[in-house]
């Protein structure tokens, strides 16, 4: 089987929803963005070899909708004949569109794969703009709409992660994340968005020109102190918190994907090798547990141990499921999120896969690490979880 390598990488830096800066900015700005960046970065590609743009979107309706990847690809201005889908797996939908280009590769399908992800939820709040549940399904397994926050709570319970052990792991996502914007370690991946907002003053348009390059989120005063003063978010007398939680976020990110062949015929030194993909099911009311359902999955189909991984980028959406996942899989919580997480960092659901793999690979580089894994738990009681090797 022919290996597929991931030759570029880059994100926006990520804002805060539903009032940060990039409140009125359109998705299909910040993947465009992304997308020409990342052929900037990828010299001897000719556009016209791509095979397909894959985007990840958690709620693809609305200003996300008419297939948002089909006019993402238009507005990058890459040619006619270069098509587009958007893909839907809630938070892992980046890492599902990746993992489809990659597949695809590695059966002989395509040589050249764009895959990423993006969301907007200033624009497209969480559960989109009218929800409707299936009555039956209601009635019948009403956890299948348990609202994340209350699956946060019922993982705390079942195992035994306390509010301290939350909210200590929360003031270290901030810390760490903190950190590596001081040292600019985001740098390298991170693309700079041009924002225009425009208002009246006075009867003038006035236009405010701006750069966007650092992640909005990172608080780097959290202590112990301010995150025990807040109150439970979601349930009387619980332990989960909006300060122990991920934060709504918007943002894009993209990767190039291609045969090893391809990227060797174009003198392309990849960033890593595609290894495998998995995803597993488990019950939807603890569906933060996800990440130990689908972890072991796809490290026995890249013939590896949890031990052998230097990087993990496991999704914090809230730190009572991240807690619990380093636990259950018995991982090495200095390996686990270098540069913080979600908590600090933000979750643009269907960006956050194709946001936490290009994470992971310029980490792998810094540290000349070998093996690396992206993970998230997923609504609806799921988990998705990959493989990367440097090389």
């Amino acid at each position: 089987m022919r290996e597929a390598v991931i030759v570029s990488a880059v994100r926006t830096a990520v804002g805060k929803a539903p009032k940060g800066k990039l409140r009125k900015t359109r998705p299909e700005y910040m993947a465009s963005t992304v997308v020409k960046e990342i052929l900037a970065r990828t010299p001897g590609l000719d556009p016209t070899e791509i095979d397909d743009f894959i985007l990840g979107c958690s709620f693809p309706e609305a200003e996300q909708g008419m297939n948002v990847g089909r006019m993402v690809a238009l507005k990058a201005g890459l040619p006619n004949t270069v098509p587009g889908v958007t893909v839907n797996r809630f938070c892992s939908s980046g890492l599902e569109a990746i993992a489809i280009g990659a597949t695809r590769i590695m059966a002989g399908f395509a040589d050249v794969y764009l895959s990423g992800g993006v969301e907007s939820m200033s624009l497209v709040p969480m559960g989109g703009n009218n929800l409707l549940p299936d009555p039956d399904l209601m009635e019948s397994i009403p956890e299948s709409y348990m609202g994340m926050g209350y699956t946060a709570e019922n993982v705390a319970e079942q195992y035994g992660i306390s509010r301290q052990e939350q909210d200590e792991f929360a003031v270290k996502s901030h810390q760490k994340a903190a950190a590596a914007i001081t040292e600019g370690k985001f740098k390298e991946e991170i693309v700079p968005l041009e924002i225009v907002n425009s208002y009246r003053q006075k009867g003038k348009l006035v236009e405010d020109k701006s750069t966007f390059d650092i992640d909005e989120g990172v608080r780097s005063g959290t202590t112990m102190e301010i995150l025990g003063k807040l109150r439970p978010a979601f349930k009387a007398g619980g332990s989960v918190t909006a300060g122990n939680s991920s934060q709504t976020s918007d943002g894009a990110s993209a990767v190039v994907i291609m045969s090893r062949e391809k990227a060797e015929s174009l003198g392309l030194k990849p960033l890593a090798v595609f290894r495998s993909y998995a995803v597993g099911g488990c019950p939807p009311e603890v569906m933060g547990i996800g990440p130990t359902v689908a972890i072991p999955k796809a490290l026995k189909l890249a013939g590896i141990n949890k031990d052998q991984v230097d990087v993990f980028e496991l999704n914090e959406a809230f730190a009572s499921q991240a807690l619990a996942s380093i636990k259950e899989l018995g991982l090495d919580e200095s390996k686990v999120n270098f540069n913080g997480g979600a908590i600090a960092l933000g979750h643009p659901l269907g960006c956050t896969g194709s946001k936490l793999t290009t994470t992971c690979l310029h980490e792998m580089k810094r540290q000349q690490a070998r093996y690396g894994v992206v993970s998230m738990c997923i609504g609806g009681g799921m988990g998705a979880a990959a493989v990367f090797e440097r090389v």
